[in-house]
């Protein structure tokens, strides 16, 4: 073998090597990824119960009910389509009715899921109370929030 076709093969090899490599990251990256759906997608999708999914928009007025202690059901919306959430656990601070959430879990059915995990979300002008009180004790608290 010349030394010219010695170097296209291992330029060849190595090719195919990353080329492997590439397909390897990209199918296991697939597998792994939970997708962020709203309550319409959700429903749209007509995805299958055991699925675990994402979804995000608002905690639909007058919808949380406790069940027992730690175990809380509310409806998740988008304005359009609603999906009830069970979750067991501990709520976070600024989980409330009207306000922003995502929550994490697995799909019981259509419009139920099992929520594993609840995330609260604030606006631009959120302020722990704790910090607005020392900024306003010490006189540097100027901005007016709605």
């Amino acid at each position: 073998m010349s030394l010219r076709f010695q170097r296209l093969i291992l330029i060849l090899t190595t090719l195919v090597m990353l080329g492997a490599a590439l397909l390897l990251i990209l199918f296991n990256t697939k597998q792994n990824i939970v997708f962020f759906y709203t309550p319409s997608e959700l429903i749209e999708n007509k995805i299958t119960s055991g699925v675990k999914v994402r979804i995000g928009g608002y905690v639909k007025k007058s919808s949380i009910k406790k069940k027992s202690i730690n175990s809380y059901e509310f409806k998740i919306t988008d304005n359009k389509n609603e999906i009830l959430i069970f979750y067991n656990g501990i709520l976070p601070d600024l989980f409330r009715e009207g306000q922003g959430t995502v929550i994490e879990g697995s799909i019981i059915d259509q419009d139920t899921v099992n929520a594993s995990k609840v995330y609260a979300k604030h606006d631009e002008n959120y302020m722990p109370a704790s910090i607005k009180k020392e900024l306003e004790k010490n006189n540097q608290w100027k901005k007016e929030y709605k």
